[in-house]
């Protein structure tokens, strides 16, 4: 079977949608796992994306905490993503990605008073570009670009960072790279890694570096119906770096995070669908912070 039917379920958090808002415990990790955007032939592909994130539980360390510890209590986002990918040739390529997201986020005010709010507004978009001319299977490249601050930071109901804009401009580097177990494709293997690095900030705040990877398995499992399914095993790592600035809370941000994720694809011709749950089997947080037990996303990709 060509890796093109499979599309590889091999992740480039560059081609996937990017979620690196801000958040309490950190949304970059969505970037890294997803399996419907791996480049292996020129052309093009297109994608709408769906995740959900319900950070309720107070962290500290690696362990749980009081939540009077924390005065914050639930933030809870539906993340929607619609973009495009298309590779002029075997070796160049570009990606451009326009999330909007849905946040409730329940604090406590200066007084101790609860307070919740409600927000709705486009999100961060990400540019960037693919180089993966290493090879002629296309199993190597980088990925290069920026994230521009068009999400909206301002929203009075939000601290920095818990607002769906960062309201910073980011480099993005990654690489990736995929590799066979078994000749005929039907295991294969994958890894790969992005590092964001926000180098210019507004507000008093700027979000501290964030390198997310990922590395896992997949398997080809034959045809079901119509289409070819795919299912797939992966670990995800987190590392974050504590936000500065007069408006950020740098005791309270940063960590460090492991998740496993198992997942399946299942791919009608030009129509690709994914699907995986992301469950943390390590975390490390400076501070207190909020933190998620499941991770959700789902994708539908189309070939053109």
């Amino acid at each position: 079977m060509s890796k093109r039917v499979l599309l590889s379920a091999v992740s480039v958090f560059a081609l996937a949608p990017s979620l690196a808002s801000a958040c309490a415990c950190g949304c970059g990790v969505f970037d890294v796992g997803t399996s419907t955007m791996m480049p292996t032939e020129a052309g093009g592909t297109a994608w709408f994306e769906y995740d959900f994130m319900n950070q309720t539980t107070n962290w500290s360390g690696s362990s749980d905490a009081p939540r009077a510890n924390n005065g914050d209590k639930v933030l809870r986002s539906d993340f929607f993503q619609a973009g495009t990918q298309y590779m002029f040739n075997r070796s160049w390529g570009v990606m451009g990605e326009m999330p909007l997201t849905d946040r409730f986020f329940k604090t406590t005010d200066d007084s101790g008073n609860l307070v919740k709010s409600q927000h709705a507004a486009i999100g961060d978009l990400h540019l960037q570009g693919v180089y993966s001319g290493f090879s002629d299977d296309m199993s190597t490249g980088i990925t290069f670009g920026l994230k521009l601050p068009t999400g909206d930071f301002r929203y009075s109901g939000f601290d920095r960072d818990t607002s769906i804009g960062s309201g910073s401009t980011d480099l993005l580097l990654g690489a990736y790279h995929m590799g066979e177990v078994s000749k005929d494709y039907a295991l294969n293997w994958f890894a790969n890694v992005q590092w964001d690095h926000a180098f210019m900030s507004q507000g008093d705040y700027r979000p501290g570096d964030e390198t997310d990877s990922a590395i896992g398995v997949y398997h080809d499992a034959g045809m079901i119906g119509s289409g070819h399914i795919s299912p797939l095993l992966q670990l995800i790592g987190s590392y974050r770096v504590h936000d500065t600035g007069l408006n950020a809370d740098p005791p309270n941000s940063g960590y460090k995070r492991l998740l496993i994720s198992p997942g399946v694809e299942y791919d009608v011709n030009a129509v690709k669908i994914y699907g995986d749950v992301e469950l943390p089997v390590y975390q490390y947080t400076n501070g207190n912070q909020l933190v998620a037990p499941v991770l959700l996303k789902f994708i539908v990709g189309y070939n053109f």
